[in-house]
C-alpha cells in the first residue's frame, strides 16, 4: 500500500515538474517574440548618398534593385540629381524607423546588406525614389522580388519626365546592346557589350527603350 502511494506521489511531484517547465519555456519564447518584433524596425542613423544608409548598431544597407546618381566624394562634379537624391533621402529616412526585408541575396561584395526598406506606415523607400525620378531600376538576379513594382514607378517617372528624366542625354547611339542576363545595356564598342553571346543579347534603339525595357547602363562605357 505504501508503496502505491510512494509512486502515485512521485508521479505528482513529476507532472508538476513538467507543467511547471512548459510555462517557464512558454514564457522564454514570449519574451525572445517580443524581443524580435521590437527589433524589426531600427533606426537610420546616417544617410551616405540616395540608396545606402547607416542603422543603429552598425549596419550599412544598400536599397536593392535601384541605383541613385553619383556622388563624387574626391572633389570632382557628381552625376546629374545625385545630391538632390541624397537630400530627399535624407529628409526620407534620417533618424526614421525602418524595416529591411531580404531578397534572394543578403550581402555584396562590400559586406552591406542589400535590402528592400520600408518606413513604418508600410511605403518602399526604394520604389518611392524610382517613383519620383531620383534613381533607375537596376535588377540583378537573383534579386527581383520587386521588379515588376520598381518597373512601374520607374515608366510612370520616365512618362512624366521626373527627376533623371527630365534631361535628354547630349548625345545618342544608333543602337545599344543589353544582356538579357544581367539587364545591363552597353555603347555598340564597349568591350563588355561585345562578349555578349548572341542568344543574350537584345538590341534597343535608344536609352530610353533600354530604360523603359527595365535595363541598366554599363558602369564601364556609361551609355
Amino acid at each position: 500500500m505504501h508503496f502505491f502511494k510512494f509512486n502515485s506521489e512521485k508521479l505528482r511531484i513529476k507532472s508538476l515538474i513538467i507543467r511547471a517547465s512548459k510555462f517557464f519555456l512558454l514564457i522564454i519564447l514570449s519574451a525572445v517574440c517580443l524581443s524580435l518584433t521590437a527589433d524589426i524596425y531600427r533606426s537610420v542613423c546616417f544617410v551616405y548618398d540616395g540608396d545606402t544608409i547607416l542603422l543603429g548598431g552598425g549596419d550599412s544597407v544598400r536599397y536593392i534593385g535601384i541605383d541613385t546618381p553619383e556622388i563624387d566624394h574626391k572633389g570632382r562634379k557628381s552625376e546629374f540629381m545625385a545630391q538632390v537624391a541624397r537630400e530627399f533621402n535624407i529628409k526620407l529616412v534620417k533618424g526614421a524607423r525602418v524595416k529591411i526585408e531580404y531578397d534572394r541575396e543578403r550581402k555584396d561584395q562590400y559586406g552591406r546588406r542589400l535590402a528592400y526598406v520600408f518606413l513604418e506606415n508600410g511605403d518602399m523607400v526604394n520604389a518611392i525614389l524610382v517613383r519620383k525620378g531620383l534613381a533607375n531600376v537596376m535588377l540583378k538576379t537573383p534579386n527581383v522580388k520587386y521588379k515588376a513594382q520598381l518597373l512601374d514607378c520607374q515608366r510612370e517617372a520616365m512618362k512624366e519626365r521626373h527627376g533623371i528624366w527630365s534631361r535628354s542625354p547630349a548625345t545618342e547611339e544608333k543602337y545599344y546592346l543589353g544582356n538579357k542576363n544581367s539587364y545591363r545595356f552597353h555603347r555598340p564598342n564597349c568591350p563588355f557589350g561585345r562578349k555578349v553571346s548572341k542568344n543574350d543579347i537584345v538590341r534597343f534603339q535608344s536609352r530610353y527603350e533600354a530604360f523603359w525595357a527595365g535595363y541598366s547602363p554599363c558602369k564601364q562605357c556609361r551609355p
